[in-house]
């Protein structure tokens, strides 16, 4: 297993020092799953929850969310995020919606946090969009699917 690089040598946490790390391109893309009951998720298709677009808020609270994870996340960098993607799926199958956030950055340390935020905040703003509907509702399969560049290269889930 790897050193932790979050703590000091005598236990203490403190953000590690990346400033001798090279730049390079980076890639992060992770998921998140909303289930709900079908009436639900009918709002979501139908487009007649009170609250709006579920999907288009959602979408941009994702965004918001990669941007503002060194605020959120104690020891983590603020970066160049370059670009935010976020793919919000109906899924009938679940039911619910599978929310795929891709960031991208060229830095001197990756963007997987960011991306498991950005798929945190969308999920929890489809709820809060819905949860007059429905309160049962379950945020679930938060997960990084894939990364890309740095010294420890290239991770795909299983």
């Amino acid at each position: 297993m790897a050193e932790l690089t979050h703590f000091d040598a005598e236990g203490h946490a403190h953000m590690v020092d990346v400033s001798g790390k090279p730049v390079s391109d980076r890639v992060a893309v992770a998921e998140a799953f909303v289930k709900m009951q079908p009436a639900t998720l009918a709002h979501i298709t139908e487009g007649t929850a009170k609250k709006g677009d579920v999907l288009g808020v959602a979408r941009l609270a994702g965004i918001m969310g990669a941007k503002k994870t060194a605020d959120l996340i104690p020891l983590c960098h603020p970066l160049p995020v370059t670009k935010v993607t976020l793919d919000i799926t109906p899924d009938d199958a679940l039911p619910g919606v599978r929310i795929v956030a891709t960031v991208k950055t060229c830095g001197q340390t990756g963007v997987e946090m960011e991306a498991l935020t950005a798929v945190s905040v969308a999920a929890l703003t489809v709820y809060d969009m819905l949860k007059a509907v429905e309160k049962g509702m379950e945020i679930s399969g938060i997960r990084l699917l894939r990364k890309e560049g740095g010294k420890s290269g290239t991770y795909e889930a299983e």
